[in-house]
């Protein structure tokens, strides 16, 4: 007896010292980047002198591991940290899904009730008519008695095939609204089956304490990026701009009531430094695979998960359309080829990156962050004299709408003579933030005196009020901002590219608003007029937006045929170009206009360019731009002129 209470007393020891608790945590604060997010959980405990072991249930299942940090130990120590996942216990469903499913068993439930009804009429049908023989050899049936069991049988089979028809009309009724109820749920983007996260910590103590404990991680399937809303009622008026942030999460967690902190920081970008290593040249074997190796770009620009189709022009330096340029979702075989203007369209719902590439020009990679990107690409640095493709068990595939599937080239070697040339929306209006206890290095307050901080190597907007926002994908808005700008509107064109005539606003001093690189819905006098990028992380002191195009001023550029000519001088050719632009004003009011044009630089010294006439331009010779500041009163229109000649070898062909 004495051995089993000494036994029962050893027992009681070990498990008072050796706890395991299923300890309750809440989200308190969610530091939202624009790649991921921080959590913040609190929770309060008793750590009992010894060793305990303490459990966070039901937490997003897409945790970073090393991310983990644990915080308001007071005099506790930390034995072990471990991350798992849970298949077993589920995340609590929201109150709206948990009814749309109980409405579906209900309704499940109801079809049952018809299908028994209608076994039981076909039963009761099968019995009648397997007992329609009436009499025998021995008994004939008289017509009375006939009569009355064809007119029972007649009415009776009647009334069950309308009983039938009626149960089954009826489940048709169910099935669609089970169908319905099943739609709504694919447009909240319910998961079936979401597993969840735990954490178990295990602590040593060597007094008995209460402790506030502080769990941060960070998870994936989370973000916000900016988009603008660009506003301009008339010409002259100050510019409306409104900042806002998109926020999208699918972490598998809901946040209920929680601070949020927008953070334009990104933990998950390659924070190591390049090293710069020495390059050594050498001669190159014409049948020798090299490629130049060319810097990593970074765009400012982030992937928007939003973005399914993406449109845009492919140009050179000069903006001249590449036609024949191919545009491929990185990663995947989804890619088209830019028409002959330059133009593309592709979908691109499956990739994050475009990869973008063209003989003789540097292949770049951009993130999918717009609905509209369009790209002005650089040709390589080395002059190439000759081109060897060679082909291996090349397959080049293309599919209904002329994307190429694969095409796979085994070397290739330096080139020609002369140059080569991828939702339901809740709006949340944010009227405050509020300091924290970010140590920020400086601090700037928004026109609703609200603070944004700003530190060494990111801007955070903290958000005063408390949001909830579901793990279910969707679009939630927050005005971050609003902006009364003065800006200097004035029209663009060059009809040497493209002869519409676009409306552009000028803003000065942009670096005081804070803003990100992101899309612009643009609207003018009222309307909605397309839209554009914003990117002011442009090295300029000024950032210019397009507003859109404006058909009531028309530019027409047109060669002069009279001018046109070619001669020949001894080994040489000389050939005249000259052109006129005519712009109109079919407005009812003056505008300014800047005019841009061209004439050709010469890259060898075989090419002269002569007989330049830049007309009234401002003439930029080491790069060829001529520019006109125009006034254009209402209904009035404007001659422009421009001339040059090219003389290069005859025997030698010239881009022109």
């Amino acid at each position: 007896m004495k051995k089993l209470v000494l036994l029962l007393v050893f027992n009681s020891y070990f498990s008072f010292a050796n706890t395991t608790n299923q300890t309750p945590s809440t989200i308190k604060e969610v530091t939202i980047y624009v790649n991921g997010a921080q959590i913040t959980r609190t929770a309060k405990i008793t750590l009992n002198s010894g060793t305990g072991e303490f459990i966070f249930k039901k937490l997003s299942p897409k945790i970073q591991e090393n991310s983990i940090q644990i915080s308001g130990l007071n005099q506790a120590s930390i034995l072990s940290i471990n991350y798992g996942i849970n298949h077993i216990n589920k995340q609590d469903r929201a109150e709206n899904i948990t009814e749309f499913r109980d409405k579906i068993d209900e309704l499940n439930y109801a079809i049952q009730l018809e299908d028994n009804l209608i076994a039981g009429y076909e039963e009761e049908l099968e019995i009648i008519q397997n007992n329609r023989q009436l009499g025998n050899e021995n008994q004939v049936v008289n017509l009375d008695k006939l009569q009355q069991f064809t007119n029972y049988y007649r009415k009776r089979v009647t009334e069950i095939r309308g009983l039938i028809y009626k149960s089954l009309k009826k489940k048709r009724h169910l099935d669609n609204q089970i169908k319905e109820i099943n739609q709504q749920l694919v447009e909240l983007n319910v998961e079936e089956k979401i597993e969840t996260g735990e954490i178990t910590v295990k602590l040593n103590s060597e007094i008995t304490q209460q402790l506030n404990l502080i769990i941060k991680y960070n998870v994936t399937d989370t973000g916000w990026f900016p988009v603008y809303d660009l506003k301009a009622d008339k010409i002259n008026s100050p510019l409306q701009l409104n900042y806002k942030a998109h926020i999208y999460q699918k972490t598998g967690s809901n946040w209920e009531n929680v601070k949020l902190i927008l953070s334009t920081g990104d933990p998950n970008t390659n924070n190591i430094k390049p090293d710069l290593k020495p390059k050594y040249l050498n001669f190159i074997s014409r049948y020798s695979n090299y490629n130049s190796a060319s810097a990593t770009k970074n765009y400012n620009y982030k992937y928007n998960p939003f973005v399914k189709t993406v449109s845009g022009i492919i140009t050179d330096e000069s903006g001249s359309p590449l036609p024949g340029a191919n545009v491929l979702v990185k990663g995947t075989s989804n890619g088209v080829v830019t028409d002959f203007d330059g133009n593309f369209n592709i979908d691109v719902s499956n990739g994050k990156e475009l990869e973008i590439s063209f003989l003789g020009y540097n292949t770049e990679t951009i993130p999918i962050h717009s609905t509209n990107i369009n790209l002005s690409m650089k040709e390589t640095l080395e002059m190439l004299d000759e081109v060897v493709v060679m082909c291996y068990g090349t397959k080049k595939e293309r599919d209904v709408t002329g994307a190429v599937s694969s095409i796979n080239l085994g070397g290739v070697s330096s080139a020609l003579q002369g140059q080569a040339s991828g939702i339901a929306i809740r709006g949340i209006s944010s009227r405050g933030y509020s300091s924290s206890n970010y140590k920020s290095k400086k601090e700037v307050k928004t026109n609703y005196g609200d603070i944004i901080e700003e530190g060494i190597t990111n801007r955070r907007f903290e958000i005063k009020k408390t949001y909830s926002i579901p793990s279910d994908g969707d679009l939630t808005v927050i005005n971050i901002d609003n902006f009364q700008v003065a800006a200097q509107y004035s029209y663009y064109a060059a009809p040497v590219v493209n002869e519409n005539v676009f409306l552009t606003a000028k803003i000065g001093d942009w670096e005081q608003y804070n803003l990100l690189p992101g899309e612009a819905n643009v609207y003018f006098e009222g309307s909605y007029s397309g839209k554009t990028n914003i990117n002011p992380q442009a090295t300029t002191d000024s950032l210019t937006v397009s507003l859109g195009i404006d058909p009531n001023v028309v530019v027409k550029r047109n060669t002069l045929n009279n001018f046109k000519k070619a001669a020949l001088l001894g080994s040489n050719k000389t050939l005249s170009k000259a052109f006129e632009i005519e712009v109109k004003n079919n407005k009812a009011s003056t505008i300014s206009l800047i005019l841009m044009d061209r004439i050709p630089v010469s890259q060898n010294k075989d090419i002269k360019i002569d007989d330049i006439d830049s007309g009234t331009s401002e003439y930029d010779s080491k790069k060829g731009l001529l520019k006109w500041n125009l006034k254009l009163l209402s209904h009035t229109s404007e001659n422009l002129k421009l001339s040059y000649s090219v003389k290069y070898p005859k025997y030698k062909r010239v881009n022109l």
